[in-house]
């Protein structure tokens, strides 16, 4: 019996040690756990909101770590242990900078509160400020301003025509003249007014006629400015496209009878090689279709990689080898190199090869 009564003495120490130890958690109590910065201008900077709270336990309340859901928001903490009945505050920063619009971030709270984790946000509108004019128009042509000095005319048939444009700024007091170099043939450009007033605007039209570039595939090209009588030949606007034939007329007979291309393998691994090598693999290109299969254009993604095609008019059901050497020299670790082969195939008128290797140097 005495036994018993001890058991249970026992039990009854332990479970109130335990609903002491409960109810001697500190609790961390927030007087706001969201915040609304409202509609700012960015131009403002950093706006910051502190977020206050109370230790309502019976323990010191320690934070453990505060951490933020963006590198754009920054928070600040007590860092000593907060004492029963006492204040402690979190201060959050948030940078609007490059990031106009509105904005939710979440503020993660760590503690040995009896609830461990809390969330806390804050919100907002940034509104964009107004950019400068270098912003805007970050490249310069000679004495101009401009947003790029590329013009894409991005995918276009063969025997299509585009027209692109470019803004010419002249942030000078002085008025500036634009003649031209040189221009491709398949381009027409003109400025106007050819005369750009100081802190004034011209545009460059250009006019691009892919069937007069007789290529497919990517193409870049280059129109060269006189500005203000120097034909420096820095003052250029670089032009780009993709020429893709244009299949768009053939009937659903000629689809039929059309070429198709087939290769043995679009990848091959070279393996290990010594920097310097030069290797080579033939790829296997097989016309499939009815009719006569044309190489339209071959290019390499390096000048390290050079492809020779055994033909470029292949007949329906015969294969040529498609020759790819790759030259190592001043090249080192993993390579991977790439083929484009463009022909009349209407399905598939672009193949990427792939060469690979792993070129090692001596130690």
């Amino acid at each position: 019996m005495k036994h018993i009564i001890r058991l249970m003495f026992v039990l009854v120490f332990v479970a109130g040690v335990t609903i002491v130890s409960a109810q001697q958690k500190p609790k961390i109590v927030f007087e706001n756990m969201r915040h609304d910065f409202g509609t700012f201008k960015e131009e403002a900077g950093v706006q910051t909101t502190t977020f206050e709270f109370t230790n309502k336990g019976e323990v010191p309340l320690v934070l453990n770590n505060v951490r933020a859901s963006c590198g754009c928001t920054t928070p600040k903490w007590t860092r000593e242990p907060v004492a029963p009945g006492q204040k402690g505050s979190i201060q959050v920063s948030y940078n609007p900078k490059g990031r106009p619009g509105k904005f939710s971030k979440a503020v993660t709270v760590q503690s040995n509160a009896e609830t461990p984790v809390i969330n806390l946000s804050i919100a907002g509108v940034t509104e964009q400020r107004e950019k400068t004019l270098a912003e805007l128009y970050p490249r310069k042509i000679g004495d101009l301003m401009v947003r790029t000095n590329t013009i894409s005319f991005s995918r276009i048939k063969s025997n299509e025509v585009k027209t692109g444009s470019l803004e010419l700024v002249n942030d000078t007091d002085e008025p500036v003249t634009i003649g031209f170099k040189t221009v491709p043939k398949h381009v027409k450009a003109v400025v106007t007014p050819n005369v750009v007033p100081p802190k004034g605007k011209s545009v460059l039209k250009v006019t691009y006629d892919a069937k007069g570039k007789e290529t497919y595939g990517y193409a870049s090209d280059r129109i060269y400015l006189i500005i203000n009588g120097d034909d420096n030949y820095r003052n250029a606007v670089s032009l780009s496209a993709t020429i893709e034939e244009d299949f768009s007329h053939l009937s659903a007979e000629e689809m039929a009878n059309s070429p198709v291309v087939a290769f043995d393998s679009n990848t091959h691994d070279f393996g290990k090689i010594s920097q310097g090598d030069k290797v080579e693999h033939s790829f296997t290109l097989t016309n499939s279709g009815k009719r006569d299969l044309v190489i339209r254009n071959i290019r390499s993604s390096c000048g390290c990689t050079a492809v020779t095609p055994a033909e470029t008019v292949i007949s329906s059901g015969k294969s040529v080898p498609i020759k790819v050497v790759f030259d190592s020299k001043g090249k080192r670790g993993r390579q991977s190199k790439t083929i484009t082969v463009i022909t009349n195939d209407p399905k598939t008128p672009t193949t990427t090869l792939r060469v690979s290797s792993n070129v090692e140097t001596e130690s």
